[in-house]
């Protein structure tokens, strides 16, 4: 890997002020020094980089840092995604059931229901760096482990169930310390870029994992899959240790103390630029990102195909999404329309895809479901993170991360059920449904929050729809 020249000490994103909300301006931060707290940027700003920022669809990838942070990211994501398509299937082939494949998705991300907010505060509290080093050795253990039990024969669906678990705790610490440690390689003014690019390099990963794991598979074996992945840790690993901690951006730790979960749940409280997306992907998150349950049934009953296929629509999924990420990496501002009417195609799609008649229709609508649903996710991700608080940003992203996958205990088992119960396609249409009322609904919210309204026309003789104020006079730019 090329040396490069370290975090730019370009300014913070700024964010017009609101005396309604109490925002201000976002500081300027630099290498190696202390960064002036930022609040949250209000509804009706448009968060914009600062002048004299680096644009470009991989401008942080001129970053060292972020660099190898991004390499063994992008290895140890093929890893996960060839482990999570041959976990779906194991379960699959072991038990015949798609809510037992809806089962161990819960599992997995149980604990962040249970412990998620806890996690924040560890992410607050100590280095994230020393925390990811031990929380990636943990998830390759366990990769190993499960890789050992499926080579050996001895595995069992309770094995598989445990080690979701497992990692699902695991995942308590290293996401919310993953996301927020995004910050300290890039610095505010790359923060944009960056989330996307991660999004980027995990659908990117997830292009080649599903095919990979559909050879293994159908070839030596689900085990190899296995063990593939427990090793691709260690390239995370070697970018952590490989990183020059004299070129991260240093934030102000939160010494331990008394009430600090709360403070983080009153920091949220009444802000609707973090509300609202949380609680938007909150919804998307628990009805309709239950792929695992859906894409095997399709693959299995209605399609009647095998791992193959199911990789095959993984693949496809991948392709949007991919595209989504990119798309937004050179996007310069978030906007609230973009997040709104992501969700709604989003829920959309879903609903519509459920009676494609034939395989070649519901794999061409994955693509479009990709996209929307990576567009969601990353313009929520992108304003939460940029409008919170350096020093609340573990505890804000635990709450995010929370609501987004901690909603799986539930969702994953119930449209499990829904799926096996009345078959694959009233369980995506349920999902899509769930996803476009919520969508809708938190739209209504958000705009009378911000005193806007919809206005739909033609701009250059194409539709075009923009948020405009209630009252006369000049246009208002929402946000989130």
């Amino acid at each position: 890997m090329s040396s490069g020249s370290g975090a730019d000490s370009a300014p913070a994103p700024q964010s017009a002020h609101d005396s309604s909300t109490g925002s201000t301006p976002a500081a300027t931060p630099t290498p190696g020094g202390s960064p002036t707290p930022t609040s949250g940027a209000t509804p009706d700003a448009t968060l914009t980089p600062a002048k004299g920022t680096k644009g470009g669809t991989f401008s942080s990838l001129k970053i060292r840092n972020y660099r190898l942070f991004a390499t063994g990211a992008v290895v140890s994501n093929i890893g996960t995604w060839m482990s999570r398509i041959t976990q779906d299937w194991l379960v699959l082939s072991l038990t015949g059931s798609s809510a037992a494949v809806g089962i161990t998705t819960a599992l997995q991300f149980l604990p962040m229901l249970l412990f998620g907010l806890y996690g924040g505060v560890i992410a607050d509290r100590y280095p994230k760096r020393q925390i990811l080093l031990a929380t990636q050795a943990a998830m390759g253990l366990c990769g190993l482990s499960l890789a050992f039990l499926t080579l050996s024969g001895h595995v069992q669906v309770w094995h598989v169930y445990l080690i979701a678990f497992l990692l699902g705790m695991v995942t308590v610490v290293d996401n919310p310390s993953r996301q927020s440690f995004v910050s300290e390689m890039v610095g505010p003014s790359q923060l944009r870029n960056a989330v996307s690019l991660n999004s980027a390099n995990f659908q990117s990963a997830r292009l080649i994992g599903p095919a990979v794991a559909g050879v293994l598979i159908t070839t030596v074996g689900s085990g190899y899959a296995f063990l593939l992945n427990g090793l691709s840790f260690l390239a995370p690993l070697a970018g952590l240790l490989l990183m020059r901690q004299s070129e991260l951006f240093k934030v102000e730790r939160v010494p331990r103390g008394k009430g600090q979960l709360r403070e983080g749940l009153r920091y949220v409280r009444g802000r609707p630029e973090l509300i609202g997306p949380i609680v938007l992907v909150g919804f998307i998150g628990t009805f309709g990102f239950n792929f695992p349950i859906w894409l095997t049934a399709f693959a299995h009953e209605i399609f009647h195909g095998g791992a193959g296929l199911y990789s095959f629509f993984n693949i496809l999924m991948a392709v949007g999404s991919l595209a989504a990420a990119l798309l937004a990496a050179r996007r310069r501002s978030s906007r609230l329309r973009l997040l709104i009417l992501a969700g709604v195609g989003f829920g959309l799609l879903e609903f519509l895809v459920s009676f494609a008649p034939s395989v070649w229709l519901f794999s061409l609508l994955l693509l479009p479901i990709g996209m929307l649903g990576m567009t969601t996710n990353i313009s929520a991700n992108t304003s939460v993170q940029m409008a919170a608080d350096p020093t609340m940003r573990g505890r804000v992203m635990s709450l995010y991360m929370m609501v987004f996958v901690g909603g799986t205990p539930v969702g994953g088992p119930l449209l499990g059920w829904v799926t096996d119960t009345y078959g694959a396609r009233v369980g995506f249409a349920t999902g899509g449904a769930v996803s476009l009322i919520a969508a809708a609904t938190i739209g209504v919210i958000l705009t009378r929050v911000v005193g806007v309204r919809v206005k739909v026309g033609l701009r250059d003789g194409r539709p075009h729809v923009d948020l405009v104020p209630r009252t006369e006079g000049e246009r208002v730019p929402a946000t989130v």
